[in-house]
């Protein structure tokens, strides 16, 4: 192993992008090197295991991170460095999209692994904000979005029964939530707000960055370093009203739909009586949410 001040760690996930990342990885980690970039490999073998490498390699004193896999590499990589990283010099990542969503890196180009590449090739980095979620049984961290009701059941049925199928795994996904199409309320209150809000919606998502599923333009106008959430909010629409505007989903238009509302918040705190579904920088998790808020500039992300 190299000198963890001065080496990267590549945090892979080698049964990412449905194997894909094993084949791949080996030619893009040679070309870090062969421009003099020292990289340390540790493959995961488990669900959850970036996270403890993460975590591990942060207390030996790795402060660069590469996250070679999708978002949920990333996402369990982040929950390895926090809540231990907020007491000093913000860690870096970068990131090599060799999974299935990649949905962060979006935000700065469509061009994958490459521009990755490039990016820490040409020692790009910027500040990110990390979003923090306290809930019943603890905290998490995450730096592209969590959401709730419809984005939530379509990622909960993609990974129970379409996690090997791409880009067409969200379609049959979303095509079979719409048939199942549920509206409830989620209770919460924005920014201290006396009045809780408790009507009835299809989803509501929580955003750092624009993207999610890959090509989903949820929140337009999110902003990775801007200390604020993105809460989008799309009401009851009727599933006719629904499919009708799924296109907008895709370019961002979907927030001028009338029953469509978006505002930049400091924090949210939950009135739910129970656990709910969410989806979460790609993972699906079920937990009682009781309070969210921004770690401004907490990350600095190599794009």
């Amino acid at each position: 192993m190299s000198d963890p001040v001065r080496a990267w760690l590549a945090v892979v996930n080698p049964a990412a992008g449905g194997g894909r990342c094993r084949k791949l990885v080996g030619p893009a980690l040679e070309r870090l090197r062969a421009a003099g970039i020292p990289v340390d490999v540790i493959e995961t073998t488990a669900r959850g295991g970036a996270t403890a490498i993460a975590r591990d390699a942060y207390a030996h004193g790795y402060r660069r991170f590469i996250a070679v896999g999708g978002d949920g590499t990333s996402y369990e990589i982040l929950n390895g460095l926090f809540p231990e990283a907020v007491r000093e010099a913000s860690p870096l990542l970068a990131f090599l999209p060799l999974g299935t969503g990649n949905s962060f890196l979006r935000d700065f180009s469509d061009r994958g692994v490459e521009y990755g590449l490039e990016a820490l090739l040409g020692g790009r980095s910027r500040p990110c904000d990390v979003l923090r979620l306290t809930h019943q049984e603890g905290v998490l961290h995450y730096m592209n979005l969590l959401s709730m009701g419809f984005a939530a059941d379509v990622a909960n049925l993609r990974a129970r029964r379409f996690s090997g199928w791409g880009e067409l795994g969200y379609q049959a996904a979303i095509f079979i939530s719409l048939v199942r199409l549920r509206r409830r309320p989620f209770p919460l209150r924005v920014d201290g707000e006396t009045k809780t809000d408790r009507r009835r919606c299809l989803f509501l998502t929580f955003n750092n960055s624009k993207f999610t599923g890959g090509t989903m333009m949820i929140a337009p106008q999110a902003d990775v370093s801007d200390g604020l959430i993105e809460y989008v909010r799309w009401g009851p629409i009727g599933r006719l009203g629904l499919v009708r505007n799924l296109p907008t989903l895709y370019d961002g238009t979907h927030v001028r739909h009338p029953l469509a509302e978006r505002r930049a918040a400091r924090r949210i705190d939950f009135d739910l009586d129970a656990p709910v579904d969410v989806m979460v920088d790609g993972e699906v998790l079920t937990v009682r949410c009781q309070t969210l808020d921004v770690l401004p500039s907490a990350l600095r992300v190599v794009v």
